[in-house]
């Protein structure tokens, strides 16, 4: 089947990030971000050469060399397409991207039910192109999000692609609440998220495994309150988790709140 939920939701990260990138300038491309070692302009420069080897185009030859936020070979073929662009201006990197994103899309617009079919290796384990499309709109999401925190600019905290990656990192929240918080059996946590995407979320402990649930106790161990952006940095390891403490609220068990903060990272 031809995943086009997944397809228009991408198509909006594209136009979103293209709209960005028109309005910055030279020093705002070149800010650092979130990401360890990366500018904005590395961010986009990494969408770049990743949209480029899924359309079948060759990916760079050359070699960024060691670099100390590089932790293994897929972060290394990411350093080397990021690298290769660093000589050039926003201007340019943005031009690159707008061209990859045009024919990414006439691809995708264009496929067939089998080419989503075709058996394919994700983040997450053996899947389909489709099932990597899926992904797709996260990663190009969260990127976009890390370029506009870095210059000021925010954005595109709502609508369909924010509320499909921000419930993606929900489905990690029951490895969060029981296994690293180590909250005890018979007991819940309720996650509230405000802001562009809401989220009411409810997870128990029962039997040694948690998972979500639709079930509100009437007085669940913990509450933790937080906005989508903070969510989304704590989630995706983007900052220290001890900076982002006071930007959330927590009551009942203190401690076990701390606990889901500070381990709240599902992007390891």
């Amino acid at each position: 089947m031809i995943p086009t939920d997944t397809i228009d939701k991408l198509a909006a990260c594209f136009a979103s990030l293209s709209d960005l990138g028109s309005q910055l300038n030279e020093t705002e491309w070149k800010s650092p971000t979130d990401c360890p070692g990366w500018t904005v302009q590395d961010n986009l420069a990494h969408l770049v050469g990743m949209e480029r080897v899924l359309n079948g185009l060759p990916g760079t030859s050359h070699s960024a060399g060691p670099r100390d936020h590089v932790k293994n070979p897929i972060g290394e073929a990411n350093e080397n397409e990021i690298d290769s662009r660093r000589g050039l201006t926003g201007a340019q990197v943005l031009a690159e991207w707008n061209d990859i994103a045009a024919a990414r899309l006439n691809t995708l617009r264009t496929a067939d039910d089998a080419y989503f079919d075709v058996p394919a290796m994700t983040p997450t384990g053996p899947g389909t192109v489709a099932d990597f499309l899926h992904i797709r709109v996260l990663d190009c999401w969260v990127h976009e999000q890390d370029m506009r925190r870095a210059v000021g600019r925010p954005g595109h905290l709502s609508g369909p692609a924010a509320e499909h990656t921000i419930d993606r990192l929900i489905r990690t929240i029951p490895i969060v609440v029981g296994k690293r918080a180590g909250t005890p059996d018979g007991n819940s946590v309720v996650i509230d998220i405000t802001g562009g995407v809401q989220r009411h979320i409810i997870c128990s402990v029962a039997g040694g495994r948690a998972s979500l649930t639709d079930v509100e106790p009437e007085a669940p161990l913990a509450r933790l309150t937080m906005d989508t952006e903070t969510f989304l940095v704590l989630a995706t390891g983007r900052r220290a988790p001890g900076t982002m403490l006071g930007a959330v609220e927590l009551a009942g068990d203190v401690t076990v709140g701390n606990k889901i903060v500070t381990t709240l990272n599902m992007m390891i």
